[in-house]
């Protein structure tokens, strides 16, 4: 993607302890959180000006924080991400998410949920994507929200039925490889490519006989 500054893993350290630096009661994202919840933002059918979305990347319920150059810098930030993203998901490029292993016996399920969670605050606040009736939406979707409990999952009898029949990730890779080639799947549907248009050829005169006069 030689159009976008790719965030290195110092940036990446450096957004979280911005995050983490903005005061109570604001309850901002961190960045796993937030990078689904980009995604979210990013594969809507219709772009939410970045005044409303960035509202709630400091604060789930939309709270404005204090102005000033940290909010400054941890803005200029999250919108590269979201420029990385928007440029990765346009193009269908493989990309990773900020997923991370955690400590313990945790499974490919629990180091995903920060992830997928961002991705529903998304849905929550922004639901024009869930409104799309379109059959091709509900097997990438499911493969998002599978790793939620079903409980969680209100009104969704058609997702979670799918949810039933698949397999969960045998490891994190596969967990990875799972959420990235469901946005691709979204995008197809909400964000779909232009046809690649050829140049048509261009027709010859006729050529004459040899000999032929005209």
């Amino acid at each position: 993607m030689p159009n976008t500054q790719l965030l290195a893993d110092s940036d990446i350290e450096r957004l979280q302890f911005l995050l983490d630096s903005l005061p109570p009661p604001l309850q901002p994202l961190d960045v796993s959180a937030l990078d689904g919840y980009l995604c979210g933002v990013l594969l809507q059918p219709r772009r939410p000006p970045p005044a409303r979305w960035l509202a709630h990347v400091c604060d789930v319920d939309g709270r404005a924080a204090p102005a000033g150059p940290v909010l400054d810098e941890l803005q200029a930030l999250v919108l590269r991400r979201h420029d990385e993203l928007d440029q990765a998901i346009g193009q269908r490029q493989w990309f990773d998410p900020w997923i991370f292993p955690l400590e313990g016996e945790a499974t490919p399920a629990d180091c995903v949920l920060p992830w997928t969670a961002g991705f529903a605050a998304a849905m929550e606040h922004f639901p024009e994507l869930m409104a799309v009736d379109d059959p091709e939406l509900v097997e990438p979707l499911a493969l998002l929200f599978m790793h939620f409990d079903p409980d969680d999952l209100e009104d969704a009898d058609a997702l979670i039925a799918v949810i039933d029949t698949l397999e969960p990730p045998a490891d994190l890779a596969e967990a990875v490889q799972d959420i990235v080639r469901a946005l691709m799947l979204i995008a197809d549907v909400t964000r779909p490519r232009a046809p690649v248009r050829r140049p048509a050829r261009p027709t010859r005169p006729a050529r004459r006989p040899r000999g032929a006069k005209g």
